[in-house]
C-alpha cells in the first residue's frame, strides 16, 4: 500500500538517487505498481530474470531458499550487471500490455453477445438474416431490431414508420420497396410469439453497441502510446497499431531474448518435440505453450502481411507450391515474420523490402 511504498523509499532518504539502483525480480503484474511508483520518483530500476537469481542460488553448495539470501542473490545480479534497465519506453509497455489485453476481453465479450443475439432471431425473426444478406450486425439492423425486436411486431408496423426507419439507418440505401419486402417477410415468418426474446435482442444490443463504444476508445488509447513509442514494428507492411501494439507489448524488452528462435518459443510457434528412442516425429504441432495474444497477433500479421509485401508473397506461394496446407505454409509466414521482427527490434530500424 501507498504506506508501505513510502516506507520503502524513506530507507533511501540519505542516499544520493543517481548513485542508487533498485533490484527487482520479474514477477508478471505483481511487480508493475512498484516499478512504476518507482520510476516516477526518479529511481534507476534494474529488471532481474529469476533464472538469474536461480544460477547464482544453485552456484551455492548448500540450496537455500529464503527472503534474506534471496536479498543478496538480487544485489549480486545488480553488482554483476545481470539486469536490464527500466526505460520511459518500458512504463509505457506496461499500459500498453495492460490495454491490449483488456481489449482482447472486451472484443471477446462483444462477440459472445453477438453469437447469442443470432440464437435470439432464430427464435424471433428467422428469415431476417436473408433479407441483410446473411449480416445481420450492420447499423440498420441494429437500428431495426432495437425498435421492433420481433417478426410480429415488425409484422404489425405501418409501412412509413419501417420506411422511415430503415431509410435513416441505412443512410437512403433501403427504401419503401424494402420495408414492404420485410413486412410482407415478417407476415410469413415461422417464428414463434414470445415477447420475453424481444426483450433479449433488445439489450443484446445495447451491450453490443456499448462495448463497441469501448473498443473505439480503446484504440484511441492504444494509438496515443504506439505513436509515443515510434516503434519500428509499425514500419512492417499490414501490421496496424492493433496488431503492433500486442506485438510489442507482448515481447516487451527485446533483450530478454538472445535468438529469434527464443521468441519464437515465447510466443508459442515452436514445433512440439516427439520423440522416443530411435523415433523422432516429422510431422508436429506448435508447442502453443507462450503467450497466446502473441501467437494470435503474428499469425495474424502472417496473413496480412503476404499481400502487402512482394518478399514475404513469393516465399508464401513458394511453400503453397510444394503441396503444403494453407495453415501450414502460414506457419512457415509467421516464423519468417517473428525472425524479422526480432531484427527489426533489436536493432531498431525500419522494414525495408
Amino acid at each position: 500500500d501507498n504506506q508501505g511504498f513510502n516506507l520503502f523509499i524513506n530507507t533511501f532518504k540519505d542516499f544520493d538517487l543517481s548513485n542508487c539502483l533498485v533490484g527487482l525480480e520479474s514477477t508478471g503484474i505483481y511487480g508493475d505498481n512498484l516499478t512504476t511508483f518507482l520510476f516516477e520518483k526518479g529511481f534507476k530500476i534494474g529488471r532481474i530474470n529469476p533464472i538469474q537469481t536461480d544460477s547464482l542460488r544453485s552456484s551455492n553448495i548448500r540450496k537455500t531458499k529464503n527472503d534474506k539470501i534471496d536479498t543478496f542473490l538480487i544485489a549480486q545480479c545488480l553488482m554483476l550487471g545481470h539486469y536490464t534497465l527500466i526505460t520511459e519506453k518500458d512504463i509505457q509497455l506496461i499500459k500498453l500490455k495492460t490495454i491490449c489485453r483488456f481489449k482482447f476481453d472486451v472484443k471477446k465479450s462483444q462477440s459472445k453477445s453477438k453469437v447469442q443475439l443470432v440464437t435470439c432471431l432464430d427464435i424471433a425473426f428467422p428469415e431476417l438474416a436473408n433479407f441483410f444478406n446473411n449480416n445481420l450486425h450492420i447499423k440498420s439492423s441494429y437500428a431495426l431490431l432495437s425498435k421492433y425486436p420481433t417478426a410480429r411486431i415488425i409484422a404489425n408496423t405501418r409501412i412509413d414508420a419501417l420506411t422511415n426507419l430503415l431509410y435513416s439507418a441505412s443512410k437512403g440505401h433501403f427504401k419503401q420497396d424494402k420495408a414492404i419486402a420485410l413486412k410482407e417477410l415478417a407476415k410469413n415468418s415461422i417464428a414463434m410469439d414470445n415477447p420475453a426474446i424481444g426483450i433479449q435482442i433488445k439489450m443484446l444490443i445495447e451491450q453490443i453497441q456499448m462495448l463497441e463504444k469501448q473498443i473505439d476508445l480503446l484504440d484511441i488509447e492504444i494509438t496515443n502510446i504506439m505513436e509515443s513509442l515510434n516503434s519500428p514494428i509499425s514500419s512492417i507492411p499490414g501490421i496496424g497499431n492493433w496488431l503492433g501494439s500486442i506485438i510489442i507489448s507482448e515481447i516487451g524488452d527485446i533483450t530478454r531474448f538472445s535468438t529469434s528462435t527464443k521468441l519464437l518459443a515465447f510466443a508459442g510457434l515452436d514445433p512440439s518435440v516427439r520423440q522416443s528412442g530411435n523415433f523422432n516425429a516429422t510431422n508436429t504441432k506448435i508447442s502453443k505453450r507462450g503467450s497466446k495474444y502473441l501467437r494470435y497477433a503474428i499469425n495474424r500479421a502472417a496473413q496480412l502481411i503476404i499481400w502487402n509485401d512482394d518478399t514475404f508473397y513469393q516465399y508464401y506461394t513458394t511453400k503453397l507450391a510444394q503441396g503444403k496446407s494453407y495453415l501450414n505454409v502460414i506457419g512457415h509466414v509467421s516464423h519468417k515474420l517473428t525472425r524479422v521482427i526480432f531484427k527489426l527490434l533489436t536493432t531498431n530500424t525500419t522494414f525495408k523490402n
